[in-house]
């Protein structure tokens, strides 16, 4: 990473969008130098024409430093390139030309290819190179002047492009931010194993549906069920076949509960499922619906077949129960329910 540590090619590098979007930025950086070779050759300016077949070489060669992991070459590379080619392009055209717009791009790079410290030493010898320049054209004329139609026309040329680039990094952070705040309420709402929602998630929703349920009195049922003999799968097969059985359990409940239920991991091998306008005759058909597809899931270890059942307690939530009392009511059923014999379904009638 550039102004921090040395690089390790084989290490995969902490900003990876950043570097997909600097391999695009070559890309679109390298096009446009190829259309300012014609437009200084038509203009009569050979000088910077060919100026700008040595800047295609350059961001050529930098994505392939991009491509390769050479990231602090690549950047090194992009940062000559610009520096060069606008204060050239400004003292042979003029201020006017607005080459000097695409030093402002190194703005935001900067502080997202490097630590903060780093990046502010290098913008402020940006800014001082970039009013060097303004100052400098304020005393002397251009050295290849051209037509001011022709000026005019490079200024918006220069002026779209770099607005579109803003545009682009603009709309890349808006993803990129979108992105990762999705990722992080993701993570904090569900159990990384199952992709379930965890316990905490799980009573924010119950809470919710409480305070409806207060609101507007519905029937509301909770199962609390368990995988049965769970230490022995992992004791016998391995944690590596208790998480995949965990995994299998999981996704069999999601796929068999109905839109409106939901289902979070409550705790090691145990699931709570809150099914709302459901009244106890409906719970008992879903959960015997559940009890089943658990029963005929097919998991094997080393050609040999492990079998996974689940006990489900069930309860009618009272009016005005905390949720604890509704779900230590259900949990007795689950382990009533285990009691006599595991792989069923026990409702909770005290």
């Amino acid at each position: 990473m550039p102004g921090s540590h040395p690089e390790n090619p084989h290490k995969r590098d902490a900003r990876p969008e950043f570097w997909q979007l600097s391999m695009r930025c070559c890309q679109l950086a390298g096009g446009v130098d190829v259309a300012f070779f014609f437009i200084f050759l038509i203009l009569g300016s050979p000088v910077l024409a060919w100026v700008n077949v040595i800047s295609v070489a350059m961001y050529v060669y930098a994505y392939r430093a991009f491509s390769q992991r050479r990231n602090r070459l690549a950047i090194m590379l992009i940062r000559t390139e610009v520096l060069v080619h606008a204060g050239l392009g400004t003292v042979l055209v003029g201020w006017e030309s607005g080459f000097h717009y695409f030093l402002l791009m190194f703005i935001p790079a900067l502080f997202v290819s490097m630590r903060a410290r780093s990046a502010w030493i290098l913008a402020v010898c940006l800014w001082l190179y970039y009013v060097g320049l303004d100052v400098l054209m304020w005393y002397i004329e251009p050295l290849q002047p051209i037509s001011s139609g022709a000026l005019l026309g490079v200024h918006v040329f220069n002026l779209t492009i770099v607005f579109c680039m803003f545009s682009y990094l603009a709309l890349f952070y808006v993803v990129t931010v979108t992105r990762a705040h999705r990722r992080l309420a993701r993570m904090a709402t569900t159990d990384p194993l199952t992709g379930l929602f965890n316990r905490r998630h799980i009573i924010e929703l119950t809470e919710k549906e409480l305070a409806r349920h207060h609101r507007r009195p519905s029937n509301l049922t909770f199962m609390l069920m368990d995988i049965d003999h769970f230490k022995q799968i992992n004791d016998q097969f391995g944690h590596d076949m208790g998480d995949r059985a965990l995994v299998a359990v999981s996704k069999a409940l999601q796929g068999a509960l109905r839109e409106q239920d939901f289902i979070g991991r409550w705790g090691g091998e145990e699931f709570l499922v809150i099914l709302p306008d459901t009244d106890l005759e409906q719970a008992t058909a879903s959960a015997e619906r559940l009890r089943s597809a658990i029963e005929s899931l097919e998991l094997e270890q080393d050609g040999e077949r492990v079998s996974v059942t689940l006990s489900i307690g069930i309860t009618q939530y009272r009016a005005e129960e905390l949720l604890s009392s509704a779900v230590a009511r259900a949990d007795h059923a689950l382990y009533a329910g285990k009691s006599a014999g595991r792989n069923r379904v026990e409702i909770a009638l005290a």
